[in-house]
């Protein structure tokens, strides 16, 4: 257990409510990595400025947090050349005019963008760039609220990303029950699937309140706010749709390339051709892939928009860095977010929260309370990947020493972290989902999280059934 007890949950939970009342996220999370490291260094001031200091330049030790801070900078580059070789206008005016000719376009619209969240499973991330680039500005014009964009990006990336195990969520998930000899990772994580009731329940209250035209709590009053722009007005089509669409089906369809590309060695020449595959998938490096296929994305589009005359090799490389610029902010709350998980670290935050609950865990209570203990460490964190790492070693041996059904543990777990990053305002997903749909950070969270605290109820009662009846 973390030598520094209930002290190491104070940092996270410090971040999370200065972040709640004053909305100045920057300032919430440097002072809770900074009171972080005045725990560490046993209240001394100077050491603890230092160690904040030092923990930023930390950040990029780790090549993942490295390279995820690079992606979001090159996504800024990607979208600025879009724009500027009117894929954007091309594809709003596309969108558009299949609007008008239905009888509720909001409706339509909002369908549109959840469903692309889903089908783009590859990659949370990127699902959410994909959905807040492409519908911002159609939500904008027909007056829909930004927080709802942000909702419909965070509530279809992560869940259709871990339902889903040929990506790489799927592919870390897998690396951590190779752990356990009596599990086959692939098997363990399909078979948790029927169990994992927090995405199931996410995804069918999102297209279920899309379909009816329903809002919840402080959404509904957002949406009630919002104002078109131009609603009456035909936006005329200046560019190509294909100009936007290209460059994105670029970058989603070399993301699971790259992926497998990542972990293929010549280990595994015995083995089948699809064998191969899938331990190539287990073996790969996520965040290498999505840095990999942005990468290419960037450079296909200058091509195919200098083939056609709309850039030249000059504004190719000032457009990018104008685009990387407007990313800025949000590279600095990436490393500042990373930096408090590394603090979290430090002081064993998780592992504290894990353990003191470990011993009191009864068979029939198990699963609910693993969910339980999941979400809040998802949410002290800011990291569901780094809940599955600590929550699955520590429930796959207690599924197995008291005869709990594994799958439901694990799913339990997963399904636990991804509720716990959708409602942390220090979460990476929530970060990048309020960037992409230009709406405030603290507004998204709070605006989703009675969504997600209805999923996440129902799935705690639906643990409980299991935990007395089935597990």
């Amino acid at each position: 257990m973390s030598e520094y007890g209930l002290l190491s949950i104070v940092p996270p939970v410090l971040a999370i409510a200065l972040a709640i009342r004053t909305k100045q996220v920057i300032f919430s999370l440097i002072t809770g990595i900074f009171v972080g490291w005045c725990i560490i260094y046993d209240g001394n001031i100077f050491s603890a400025f230092l160690g904040t200091i030092q923990s930023m330049v930390d950040v990029m030790k780790s090549d993942g947090n490295t390279r995820t801070i690079i992606f979001t900078l090159l996504i800024g580059a990607l979208i600025q050349l879009i724009r500027v070789a009117g894929g954007m206008d091309g594809f709003i005016g596309l969108i558009q005019h299949k609007l008008n000719s239905t009888k509720r376009p909001k409706s339509r619209l909002q369908m549109a963008a959840g469903l692309t969240g889903f089908l783009v499973f590859i990659e949370s991330n990127i699902s959410i760039l994909t959905v807040g680039t492409a519908f911002r500005p159609l939500f904008d014009k027909y007056g829909i609220a930004k927080e709802k964009l942000a909702y419909l990006a965070d509530s279809s990336s992560a869940p259709s990303c871990i339902l889903f195990p040929v990506n790489a969520w799927g592919a870390y998930v897998m690396g951590l029950l190779l752990a356990y000899d009596h599990l086959d990772p692939f098997t363990a994580l399909v078979s948790s699937i029927p169990y994992n009731f927090y995405p199931i329940l996410t995804l069918v209250m999102l297209f279920g309140l899309i379909a009816t035209n329903r809002s919840i709590g402080p959404m509904k009053e957002k949406e009630q706010a919002a104002s078109p722009i131009l609603a009456d007005e035909e936006v005329v089509q200046t560019g190509k749709p294909m100009n936007m669409i290209l460059p994105l089906l670029v970058m989603i369809t070399t993301m699971p390339v790259f992926l497998i590309y990542s972990g293929w060695t010549e280990a595994n020449a015995t083995l089948s051709f699809g064998d191969r595959i899938w331990n190539a998938i287990s073996d790969g490096s996520g965040s290498a892939a999505v840095l990999n296929a942005v990468t290419t994305a960037v450079i296909f589009a200058g091509i195919f928009f200098g083939a056609q005359r709309l850039i030249s090799f000059k504004s190719f490389f000032e457009e990018s860095l104008k685009g990387m610029s407007e990313m800025l902010v949000m590279a600095i709350l990436m490393v500042l977010a990373f930096a408090i998980g590394n603090i979290c670290g430090e002081l064993k935050t998780g592992i504290y929260v894990a353990e003191a609950t470990r011993s009191w865990l009864s068979p029939a209570l198990a699963p609910a309370l693993v969910f339980a203990i999941s979400c809040f460490v998802a949410f002290a964190t800011g990291t569901s990947w780094g809940t599955f790492a600590i929550m699955i070693s520590i429930g796959v041996p207690l599924a197995q020493a008291v005869g709990i059904n594994p799958y439901i543990i694990i799913a339990a777990v997963l399904g636990g972290g991804v509720f716990g990053d959708h409602c942390s305002p220090i979460s990476d997903t929530t970060l990048i989902s309020s960037m992409a749909s230009g709406s405030d950070h603290i507004e998204h969270v709070r605006t989703q999280l009675p969504y997600a605290l209805i999923a996440g109820g129902i799935s705690i009662v639906l643990y409980l059934i299991l935990g007395f009846f089935v597990a």
